[in-house]
């Protein structure tokens, strides 16, 4: 089968799976389901070869089980590849963001600029329109002031007459077309930062809101709310492994017995990629010269755009957690830890602050440690930062690892640890641990995104790009 029949075949099953959600009453967007049916492919459970042509029975068989999952209630593993789905679809860096948002005002302003370019000003009336144009383009531009409003064109008309004079527009028309353009630009930064300070001498800024004042409310309020979510996010990840620790040591609970390990696992994978999505928004948010000013005020409405972005984008995430909240609501967690220690991913930290791997007794690895390794605390670790022998030894259990026991870099890539043994067992063999890291993430899905595994699956891509790459 040629590649175009083989991405025919895959579109048409993706169709199909999406139609029978949606007659389920469940929708399912192209994106979701593309990786869906990788994730089934990909889990060994199912049975799939990837290297054999699908038959009409492979194809049945795989619109069953896509649409079983897509469709099953009460799932936390299905709440998280949505809200990956839906935070790849909608979240973007701040310069993504900034560019396209640069673009689209370009956009808008390309008729108004072709106007001023082709203008030919053979009259004074001709001359006094072209002024007005350049100062309407202005004004939209810099997007501080209506150029509908009176008070606003002539305070803008003032500033532009104080370093423009209508007297040299003969100098203007007599450029090139990226001439001009350049410098339209210049004098729309001029005239926009002498219209932000004269705003705050009391001189003048009509139409100009007060965004330091803006971004000083909203910013404290914003990141308040995420913090309190992230607190929030982070207990429940905290008892959920504390729950899984004590089913591993083969400890019951109090309260409730036959408490499903793997729900609760879906249940820790789900509020721990909460909580590394919101992290990822919080990195996000948190003299009179004129063009400089002008700079930083266009600055400064950027990130009132992309604050409200952030913030639709955090609130977005609410409803991925309903699966786990109601199967494990509050009063059952607190039951089932009735008498049990629950502690925090710092806690953790700090009790095993003081191991350290001897390097003397892993021989033949290479060790970094914080104090002796430029940009320490910027290494790129896999797993997201989490134990990898605890994933692999410890039944896909999900525990922080601390760079302070030593990051192990093996072939340019850094793996940290939650305790001394763990990294020392690690080393000891790396590749059986990682492999079955990858074949734990095949039966989790929601672990490919969680963990950072893209690249150890062929044709696994992060959702934002699962569009142009099916399969």
């Amino acid at each position: 089968m040629s590649r175009a029949q083989a991405e025919s075949v895959i579109k048409n099953i993706i169709r199909d799976i999406g139609e029978e959600c949606a007659a389920k009453g469940q929708a399912a967007s192209e994106t979701l389901v593309a990786f869906m049916v990788k994730a089934v492919v990909l889990d060994p459970e199912n049975g799939f070869n990837v290297d054999r042509t699908l038959t009409r029975e492979d194809v049945r068989q795989l619109v069953e089980l896509c649409v079983g999952k897509l469709t099953e209630e009460g799932s936390p593993a299905l709440d998280t590849l949505k809200m990956q789905v839906y935070f790849d679809m909608n979240y973007t860096s701040r310069r993504e963001f900034i560019q396209e948002h640069q673009r689209l005002l370009a956009t808008r302003l390309g008729p108004v600029s072709r106007d001023i370019m082709d203008m030919q000003a053979r009259t004074q009336a001709d001359l006094e329109e072209l002024y007005r144009r350049i100062i309407s383009y202005m004004l939209l531009s810099s997007g501080v002031g209506s150029p509908n409003d009176v008070n606003t064109v002539r305070e803008a008309a003032a500033a532009l007459q104080s370093v423009f004079p209508q007297e040299e527009l003969g100098t203007f028309l007599s450029l090139s077309s990226q001439d001009k353009e350049q410098q339209l630009a210049e004098l729309t930064a001029v005239v926009t930062g002498i219209r932000i300070f004269n705003k705050f001498l009391n001189k003048g800024g009509e139409g100009i809101d007060d965004l330091p004042m803006l971004l000083n409310e909203a910013l404290p309020e914003l990141s308040g709310a995420m913090e309190a979510s992230l607190l929030q996010t982070r207990g429940l990840a905290w008892r959920y492994t504390a729950l899984l620790e004590m089913l591993a040591g083969g400890q019951e609970p109090a309260g409730e017995k036959d408490q499903s390990p793997v729900l609760l696992r879906q249940a820790l994978y789900n509020v721990r990629q909460h909580e590394a999505l919101l992290k990822a928004i919080l990195s996000a948010v948190l003299q009179p010269h004129f063009t400089v000013l002008s700079q930083l005020w266009a600055g400064l409405q950027d990130e009132m755009v992309l604050l409200n972005v952030q913030e639709a984008v955090a609130l977005g995430l609410q409803p991925f957690l309903l699966a786990q909240a109601q199967l494990f609501p509050p009063a059952q967690l607190d039951l089932l830890l009735e008498g049990s220690e629950v502690r925090s991913d710092e806690q953790r930290m700090a009790e095993s602050a003081e191991e350290r791997v001897n390097v003397q007794e892993v021989r033949g690895r290479q060790w970094l440690f914080p104090g002796t390794t430029g940009n320490f605390s910027k290494l790129p670790l896999q797993y997201r930062g989490m134990c990898g022998y605890s994933l692999a030894a410890r039944d896909g259990l999900l525990l922080p690892g601390n760079p302070s026991i030593g990051v192990l870099r093996l072939q340019d890539k850094y793996y940290v640890f939650s305790s001394r043994e763990a990294a020392e067992q690690f080393s000891s063999c790396p590749d059986d641990f990682t492999s079955r890291v990858a074949e734990r993430a095949r039966r989790c899905p929601e672990l490919i995104q969680l963990l950072e595994l893209h690249h150890q699956f062929t044709g696994t891509t992060p959702y934002s790009e699962v569009s142009h790459a099916l399969l």
